[in-house]
Parts: structure tokens; C-alpha cells; sequence
């Protein structure tokens, strides 16, 4: 640890320990003597891109005429009420929901690849190109919107981006209808030719966190050991927090009483799911809990504890896998996903598969709240965070890739002014919207992105 009194702290100080590197959060020993807080140089906008597969019930022909995905007025005076965006009311200061955009890459080009939709799509998403239809490992798509916010503006943090998943996505090879499995296991791609492999095990990831820049057989040593990562570094946090102020020492408190809260949790999953009870998914690393609620949220709290402490700033989140049957015994709804997804244009059966859609919706109050609760210099991190929450797919009924879901949460460091319903005129792809998120990001010198035809105004009529 590097640090010297009555000057300012390093943002890059590290607490080290074998097999251990804890970045700290914002402190205002951070900030230099004599300059204010909204003096100091921001660091960039954290982005979270979210995947949910198989579309919405709204995307369907009846669905969209009840509104149960997306609400019946433009502008900013729209009721969210019978909608599947219903549980985000409490935060649509900081929504923007872009309705009926489309995902053309997802559609079949040729012949052959009709039926490949669920094959296809997840690749689609953050790229908004159209995949090779190959079962070997001359894939080819487009470099993801994550990836290219992440060469931009994750090389200065211990980790550029990170790729976390809910679903097992552990096959090889090929899947169905000739694409490779990779297509389908990951949302994004480095380059056109370069996916990158995502995290479900959040021991995995919260040993990522804690280990970044470490030996690696330290840090193998350090988990065989049983010890909490804090033992490791105890001694360094007591010297620091002797340097600090008041309102730094209880900074510093509430981030290592957060870490020992995570980690304690992770080991109570992995205790559990190693007593040789029988698991509701036996497949699964003893780390993933079986629970989807407690899966989710545990990688929030991953993600916001690292927004925090400025290991990463990028994240990429696929909370489903196309054509997976999990049952959300949460939601209310005892069908299968996939099943449910197929919901034959029955309007009973539509709302079924609209109350698994709000149920997901549901679990993202939770990470915005997290956000908001956590103070990143002079503000919260919900100011300085974008998350992209949306599906390459519409009506999976019929695997149509037209009226997606769509919506963007967060301040966006001030770029994204919140409260905003936008419909897109039929045809517009995705893409559109896509693009001017990255304007709105700093990537200001890119003129297009797949597929798009131009910017998609992000502002309400009349504002100026």
C-alpha cells in the first residue's frame, strides 16, 4: 500500500495480500488538497448490458395491444401500470424505454437457417450483426458494444470488462440448425471472430475481484486456506484507516463490512450445495446457488462492488439461455420458460409469459437500489451508470426478431435524462438506438453500428 499523509490518496491504492488485491472505494483522501469534489477528473461511465432471451409477451400482436411490455404513451407522461416494466415506477426518473426497435441480424438470411433463431440471437444482441452459420470454430459476428466501450475505457482499470451468466453455457461445439454453441453462450465478442467466455459461478467471479494483478498460486492457496480475503489484508487496513478521517474510516467500514457480507454468502452456497443434499440443479458448479433470485442478486452485488472500488467498469450480464425450461417458481408461473415463451397466441397464455417477464424486470430494482445507496464521490453510482436491458428476440412464439424489448436505466454520468418513452417507427433497427447509446457514452467518432441507418433521437419531443 502506497500513501502519504496530508496528501492526496491514490485512486489506484490497492490492499495487498497473498493471493489478494483489494481496490478501495472512492475516498475523499482521494481527491487532491484544495480541489473540490466536482473539480476532480470523473472517471467514465459504468456500463452494464443486460440479456434476457426469448422476447416479451408485449412483442406479440395482442401483447403489444394490452401494453404488457412497454406503456401506451410516449413522451414522459406514461403509466407504467400494465406493463411488465412495472416494478421500475420507483426509479423511472432514471429509465428511458425505446419500444418496437428490430433485431434484422437475428433473422434468417438463407434457407438453411430458418429455425436457428434461438441459435443466433444471444450473438446478436450487443453486436447487432449477423452470425456465420458454422458449427466449427470459424465463427464470425461483429466486435460488441460492451467490448468496444471497454477498449476505450476499461484499460486503465485492473480488469477492462468482465462477463457474467446465469445459465449453464458449458458446451461445445455445435448446437441446432448448424451454429456453433458459442453463439448461443455468449453476448459478447472482442472482435468479430473473438467471443469471450462468461462467469456463472459467482465464487469464481468474487475470487476475479479480489485476485486481480495476484500470483495465481497465491490466490489458489489463499482460497484452499478457508480464510476470509480480509484476513489477508487486516493489517494494512488497520495502518490506513489510522491516516483517515472520520468520514473515510466509516467509508472504508461499510466496503469491508459489505465484502465479509458477500463473501459469507458465497461460502453458505457453497456449503449447502456440497452437504450431499439433493440440488434443484445438480449440474451446477457448487458455488451457483439454486435459487434464481439469490443467483441474480448475488451478481449484482458483485457488479456494484466492483463499480465501486473501480476494478472494472464494464459489464456484460446474460441472465438467461435460449430455449432454457428453468421454472421461476417466483414469478407465480409453474411453465417452463422456453414453453411459456411459446404461448400460441392464447391470451391466457400470453399473460402467463407476461408475468415471467416482470418477474424478471423485477429483480433489477435491486441493483439500482444497490447503486443508488453507494456514494461514489459526490454523487451515487445510479448517476454514473448506464445498464442496457433488452432481448434480440420480440414474439418468441413465432421467433420474430421485430418490436424487441428495450430499455436503458441510469444517470449515465448526466447523459441519459431519465423519464423518457420513445417508440420507433416500424423498421427501425435496434442498432439505431444502439449507436447514439455509444455517442452517449464518449464514443463520439463511430458513424454507424451493424446494421443501423443513422442515430435514434433519445430526447422528448420538444425538449430542447
Amino acid at each position: 500500500m502506497e500513501f502519504i499523509t496530508g496528501k492526496h490518496l491514490s485512486r489506484r491504492t490497492f490492499l495487498k495480500g497473498a493471493g489478494v488485491t483489494a481496490a478501495l472505494p472512492f475516498l475523499d483522501a482521494m481527491v487532491p488538497a484544495g480541489r473540490l469534489w466536482g473539480r476532480s477528473a470523473p472517471d467514465p461511465t459504468r456500463l452494464v448490458c443486460i440479456e434476457m432471451v426469448h422476447g416479451a409477451a408485449g412483442s406479440s400482436d395482442w401483447g403489444a395491444s394490452q401494453n404488457l411490455w412497454s406503456p401506451a404513451d410516449v413522451g414522459r407522461d406514461f403509466d407504467l401500470g400494465p406493463s411488465a416494466l412495472r416494478p421500475l415506477e420507483p426509479f423511472r426518473e432514471y429509465l428511458t424505454i425505446v419500444s418496437d426497435t428490430d433485431v434484422r441480424g437475428a433473422e434468417a438470411n438463407l434457407p438453411k437457417e430458418i429455425g436457428g433463431d434461438h441459435f443466433r440471437s444471444s450473438a446478436t444482441f450487443l453486436t447487432q450483426e449477423h452470425p456465420r452459420q458454422t458449427e466449427s470454430s470459424d465463427v464470425r459476428v461483429g466486435t460488441s458494444l460492451d467490448q468496444i466501450y471497454a477498449q476505450r475505457f476499461g484499460q486503465d482499470t485492473p480488469i477492462p470488462s468482465m462477463q457474467l451468466c446465469i445459465e449453464n453455457v458449458d458446451q461445445a461445439g455445435g448446437c441446432a440448425y448448424g451454429y456453433a454453441c458459442v453463439y448461443t453462450d455468449t453476448i459478447s465478442w472482442s472482435s468479430p471472430t473473438q467471443p469471450l467466455p462468461m462467469i456463472r459461478d459467482p465464487r469464481v467471479a468474487f475470487d476475479q475481484l479480489f485476485g486481480a494483478g495476484g500470483n495465481a498460486e497465491a490466490r489458489a492457496q489463499r482460497v484452499r486456506s478457508s480464510r476470509s480475503v480480509l484476513d489477508f489484508i487486516a493489517g494494512e487496513v488497520a495502518s490506513l484507516r489510522r491516516e483517515l478521517d472520520p468520514s473515510d474510516r466509516r467509508r472504508i467500514d461499510r466496503y469491508m463490512d459489505n465484502v465479509r457480507e458477500i463473501e459469507r454468502r458465497i461460502d453458505r452456497i457453497v456449503e449447502r450445495n456440497t452437504s450431499g443434499e439433493v440440488r434443484e440443479l445438480p449440474e451446477a458448479p457448487a458455488g451457483v446457488p439454486d435459487s434464481f433470485d439469490e443467483h441474480v442478486k448475488l451478481m449484482f452485488d458483485l457488479q456494484a462492488l466492483a463499480f465501486e472500488t473501480d476494478v472494472t467498469r464494464v459489464f456484460s450480464f446474460k441472465m438467461g439461455r435460449d430455449a432454457s425450461g428453468r421454472v421461476y417458481p417466483a414469478s407465480g408461473v409453474d411453465k417452463g420458460f422456453h414453453p411459456a415463451s411459446h404461448h400460441g397466441n392464447n391470451e391466457r397464455n400470453i399473460s402467463d409469459f407476461k408475468q415471467i417477464n416482470e418477474y424478471h424486470v423485477g429483480l433489477l430494482p435491486y441493483f439500482l437500489e444497490r447503486l443508488r445507496d453507494t456514494m461514489d464521490g459526490d454523487t451515487h453510482l445510479l448517476d454514473k451508470t448506464m445498464i442496457v436491458y433488452g432481448s434480440p428476440m420480440g414474439d418468441p412464439n413465432v421467433h420474430n426478431h421485430k418490436r424487441c424489448p428495450l430499455f436503458i436505466a441510469g444517470g449515465a454520468s448526466g447523459s441519459m435524462d431519465g423519464n423518457l418513452h420513445s417508440r420507433a417507427a416500424p423498421g427501425t433497427p435496434m442498432a439505431n438506438v444502439m449507436l447514439s447509446l455509444m455517442h452517449r457514452l464518449g464514443i463520439e467518432d463511430i458513424e454507424s453500428f451493424g446494421d443501423s441507418t443513422g442515430e435514434f433521437s433519445l430526447a422528448a419531443a420538444g425538449d430542447s
